[in-house]
Order: C-alpha cells, then sequence, then structure tokens
C-alpha cells in the first residue's frame, strides 16, 4: 500500500542529494499526504451498505479483532473505504471515505473507531469468487484472512478494480 508518512523530513537537504531545497512552511505549504484505501467488511443483515446510504455518516465501531483494530488506527480524514458484505454476500458493494481521526472506543478499550462518510454504491458488487479466481491477490488479507473485518486494500488490487470500474471515482 503506497502511504506518505505523516511527518516528512522537511529539512534543507531532505530527498534533494544534498543540495538546499525551499523549506515549504515559509511559504504557507506543506506536502500532502497521499490517500491511502482500506476494506472494511459488515454482514448486510446488521448494517448494510443501504442502511449506510440512508443514514450518509456513520461511526465504524464493534472491531475487536487486534489486526483489524490496528489498522483502523492507521486511517486518516480522506482515504478511501471499500465496503464489503460478508455473510453469503461476500463482495465489495460500496465506497465511503474516513471523515474522523481514529479514537479509543468509549465502550471497549481495546477497540478503535473512525467516522466514515458514504460516496456511493459500486454499479456491481465486486464478488469474492471473482476477485479469488483472478489468482492475483492470493497474499492480500481478504483472500487468506476471511474473517478480518478491516485492512489495508493493496495498490496492485486498487489499480484492478479500477479497470474493472473505469467510471467509478476511486
Amino acid at each position: 500500500m503506497a502511504q506518505v508518512a505523516d511527518t516528512i523530513d522537511s529539512s534543507p537537504t531532505a530527498g534533494s542529494g544534498g543540495r538546499a531545497v525551499p523549506d515549504l512552511a515559509s511559504y504557507g505549504l506543506s506536502y500532502a499526504r497521499i490517500m491511502s484505501y482500506f476494506l472494511v467488511k459488515t454482514h448486510p443483515d446488521t448494517y448494510s451498505v443501504e442502511d449506510f446510504r440512508r443514514e450518509g455518516t456513520t461511526t465504524w465501531n464493534g472491531v475487536t479483532n487486534a489486526q483489524a483494530v490496528a489498522t483502523i488506527r492507521t486511517m486518516r480524514p480522506g482515504d478511501g473505504i471499500l465496503v464489503y458484505h460478508s455473510g453469503g454476500h461476500s463482495a465489495i458493494v460500496g465506497l465511503a471515505e474516513v471523515i474522523s481521526k481514529p479514537v479509543q472506543d468509549a465502550e471497549n478499550q481495546k477497540s478503535w473507531v473512525v467516522d466514515l462518510r458514504f460516496r456511493s454504491l459500486l454499479s456491481e458488487p465486486a464478488p469474492l469468487s471473482e476477485i479469488k479466481a483472478t489468482g492475483l491477490f492470493n497474499n492480500w488479507a481478504l483472500v487468506r484472512q476471511g474473517r478480518l473485518s478491516a485492512m489495508p486494500v493493496p495498490d496492485d488490487f486498487l489499480a484492478w478494480l479500477r479497470v474493472r470500474y473505469p467510471l467509478e471515482k476511486l
């Protein structure tokens, strides 16, 4: 997953091969953090993408798996979200974005939560069976760890999804 660190070395020679470069802060500018993408799972009988669309925003909570919680803790406002229906449906069904920094869940100290804003439904679901059939993403947690509820999205998968859905705003 391509991601620029939140803190970038802005010393006069950072990334310049030793040449002096202007300090962007002195010009009122800063380095932009590149957006990351994550996938979050929900069971449609519990909370569907249609529920999410109707509400517009939601606090993504109830995540207790340590690996999934660690993923949520890396999310930042502006990051993209792929919404995945689990259970018998098993498909990516919608798009959302992170609108808050993650915070510790007040009801469960082992969990963290983040606020999400619904963006759109996919024009058609991207079924897990099709993702697996490509054989391209066998190392991705979606394929390897079926019960993991939040995970980073690899760049190669995002590229594949953009080809499959050229009209979607990914």
